[in-house]
């Protein structure tokens, strides 16, 4: 049962026939009535009603995000015919989020360090790039890695935030920096990774940085200079101030303690959707900072409006409603993942319906015009926070002893989430969403000398995790962590079908008329799926983890489907999924069913011999392991496996380690994006640190340059090990 426990806290710290070129549903030809030479809200709404397919114009294609192409050349009966048509190499390993656009035959797609790229959409050439020159050694600022997830369109202009919380304009056909205003204070923690939506000619942005201890809002910008018109706070700040509305004020009831100094979270740092109908303005709601409501708020409170939906007046950013998901969250849970809007027939009565399937595990339809909840069913495997939500009053009903307050506890889902920021899909054809889920459970136990770190992460939660056997700790991975595609009924309120993955961490989904779903894997598969069933029907080894989002569009009478793949960023870089070939660099795939392109071949991975063993003892071994998995693992990785996006400190020549010091204390690499970090760490905490790697390196050169039958019998045994521990929580 040690061992168990081990795993369960190491566990939680990973928070870190050809078809017709045709609308099916109402007989527009592909590039029919509306050309997108100019976008504005009728051509963004126009995808929301199925019209216009060959272009891509928002994030989500069209404000009702639900990620539906009406393109059915590729379908069910040809896909196994698909063949790459052309890739794009961005230059540089560290993870591709984005869901590109694409506008009359260009698509425009970012990449790391908020790197925007314009490509030719049939061919794959650059047209031109624009680099807004990211700090590099602000690295220390950014959660989840240095990527970004997309640009939004306004007549003839492209929008960008940037990691280091500028919102750009850029003129879409030149690449021309048009204007740029800084959204976030300057030398605070807040990063921007999310993409802009642009309704009204009002640029839409939050931002990330709960983790780091700060206080979140949305801000709305003028698209033609730039000018901030609104902001919503979405936590209170210190009352002695004042209050910014009358919501705040009302918010500040919701909390206790002196929460403001601790930041309080509630970062927008991603999902978004507008009813143009309505003219209401949806907005998902973050974490809490620090992540234990115990130590943020130590007398109770619901702390709005923390993990809510808000929907918000576009022009003055008023409040118009909320609905909180979980009140006084503590375990990482958030509201910013996907939002879908629809209108279907729920109980025999046509509703306006808002959609989600956040972290938390449960699938949320509330009315979009008022914020009543409709349903709130668990779409997880497994949920032990809450047994079932109240109708009456629209609250969870939480289970005794799951705060971890009194004692540590098991959770399910841990904080990476049953559902987190990779994009999922709804099918108007099928009524059916496609979610890329996981499964992940985690101990989590209160910090109990937490002291706020400024330029670091404040959870409130114990990670310390001393485990040297990475073989272990991979083989406990892939047992415990399910990633899986679920295909969910939100009328019927369950599971439809599922199609398993290895692990989690996997990319956004595409839904089309063709009736496939596609999605790409962290372990490098690009596939398609029959929508109905799950039946996989093709597959594409891109040689690289694909965690960003398909999108499918047409350009002279053909119809691609596109991906970006390149792993890297949260889950990708905490998990460290094990890679067998060199660094790849991220990479747009595009597919067609005449394509002709192929992959270069890839190098297998060869590895340096380590250095020697430093003479340390098994103390200093596990303050090294214990001070890795706090400041370096979200990086590069749990028990220094990398994912490949940032380099394997396991894999470091000579020369790396005898200038560690320099590099870790002294900022030597920061221009690079590695920040120093003497203000936590000492030289003796340095070489803790250096000597838990050579131990590692050691383990990794042994399994692949000699492998022994020992180990294959040790393999054996983990295994054994690792499925006698997953019966046992499972019983839990």
């Amino acid at each position: 049962m040690q061992n168990m426990k081990i795993f369960l806290t190491f566990i939680s710290l990973l928070f870190f026939t050809a078809g017709t070129f045709s609308n099916p549903l109402n007989g527009t030809p592909l590039g029919g009535e509306i050309i997108a030479t100019e976008i504005d809200q009728k051509a963004i709404h126009a995808a929301d009603s199925n019209l216009d397919p060959a272009n891509w114009l928002s994030y989500g294609r069209g404000y009702f995000e639900q990620r539906y192409s009406p393109l059915n050349a590729i379908n069910q009966s040809n896909v196994d015919q698909l063949k790459l048509a052309w890739f794009f190499d961005t230059g540089n390993t560290q993870g591709l989020q984005a869901t590109p656009l694409v506008i009359d035959g260009v698509m425009y797609v970012t990449a790391a360090w908020s790197v925007l790229h314009a490509l030719d959409a049939k061919t794959g050439q650059e047209l031109w790039r624009f680099d807004p020159e990211v700090p590099r050694e602000e690295n220390f600022r950014y959660c989840c890695g240095v990527v970004n997830r997309g640009a939004a369109a306004w007549q003839d202009r492209l929008f960008i935030g940037t990691l280091d919380g500028r919102l750009i304009a850029v003129d879409r056909h030149s690449g021309q920096s048009l204007w740029s205003t800084q959204t976030t204070p300057k030398g605070e923690n807040y990063s921007i990774t999310g993409a802009p939506r642009v309704v009204k000619g009002k640029v839409i942005i939050g931002n990330g940085g709960s983790e780091y201890g700060v206080r979140g809002f949305v801000s709305a910008y003028d698209a033609n200079d730039g000018e901030m018109l609104w902001r919503f706070y979405t936590v209170p700040g210190n009352p002695a101030n004042g209050f910014e509305n009358p919501q705040m004020e009302l918010a500040a009831k919701t909390w206790t303690g002196n929460w403001w100094e601790h930041g309080a979270g509630g970062t927008v740092w991603d999902s978004m959707a507008y009813d143009p109908e309505l003219d209401l303005l949806y907005i998902g709601v973050g974490n809490g900072a620090p992540h234990n409501r115990n130590i943020r708020s130590p007398f109770g409170g619901d702390n709005l409006f923390l993990c809510s939906i808000l929907a918000l007046k576009p022009d003055t950013g008023e409040y118009v409603w909320h609905y909180q998901e979980v009140p006084a969250e503590t375990w990482d849970y958030t509201a910013t993942q996907s939002i879908v809007l629809a209108d279907i027939k729920w109980q025999g009565v046509d509703r306006k319906v808002l959609m989600q399937a956040p972290k938390a595990g449960f699938f949320y339809i509330l009315d979009r015009e008022t914020g009543e909840l409709l349903s709130a069913e668990p779409f997880a495997k497994k949920v032990t926070w809450a047994s079932h939500y109240d109708m009456e009053t629209g609250r969870p009903v939480e289970v005794a002893g799951q705060d971890y307050t009194a004692a540590p506890a098991m959770i399910y889902p841990v904080g990476l989430g049953a559902h987190n920021w990779h994009p999922m899909s709804y099918n108007p054809m099928t009524g059916l969403m496609y979610i890329p889920a996981q499964h992940i459970g985690g101990e989590l136990k209160q910090e109990s000398d937490y002291k706020r770190l400024p330029r670091h992460w404040n959870t409130g939660v114990d990670t310390s995790v001393d485990m040297h056997n990475a073989a272990l700790s991979q083989t406990l991975l892939k047992t415990f962590v399910e990633g899986y595609l679920l295909a969910w009924d939100p009328i019927k309120q369950q599971v439809a079908w599922t199609a398993e993955h290895k692990t989690i961490g996997n990319g956004g989904t595409l839904s089309t008329a063709g009736e496939l779903v596609f999605q790409g894997t962290v372990d490098g598969l690009f596939k398609a799926y029959n929508a109905i069933n799950g039946q996989e029907l093709w597959r594409f080894n891109s040689q690289n983890g694909i965690v960003g989002s398909p999108v499918s569009y047409g350009v002279d009478g053909k119809q691609f489907v596109s991906v970006p793949a390149g792993r890297g960023g949260g889950l990708s870089q905490i998990i460290g999924i094990q890679h067998e070939v060199t660094n790849v660099n991220g990479r747009i795939l595009a597919f067609t069913l005449s394509g002709s392109e192929s992959l270069p071949a890839v190098e297998k991975l060869t590895i340096p011999k380590p250095p020697a063993m430093p003479q340390v003892s098994d103390g200093m071994l596990s303050q090294g392991a214990i001070a890795y998995s706090r400041f370096c693992s979200r990086c590069h990785g749990t028990n220094v496996v990398s994912d490949g996006a940032i380099p394997d400190l396991r894999h470091l020549e000579t020369v790396w380690h005898d200038n560690f010091n320099a590099v870790v204390l002294e900022g030597m690499m920061a221009s690079a994006g590695m920040p120093r970090f003497d203000d936590v760490l000492d030289k003796q905490s340095a070489a803790a640190i250096q000597a838990f790697i050579i131990e590692q390196a050691h383990q990794e050169y042994q399994r692949r340059e000699h492998p022994s039958r020992l180990m294959a019998v040790k393999n054996w045994a983990y295994q054994q090990l690792a499925d006698g521990l997953k019966f046992l929580s499972e019983l839990q």
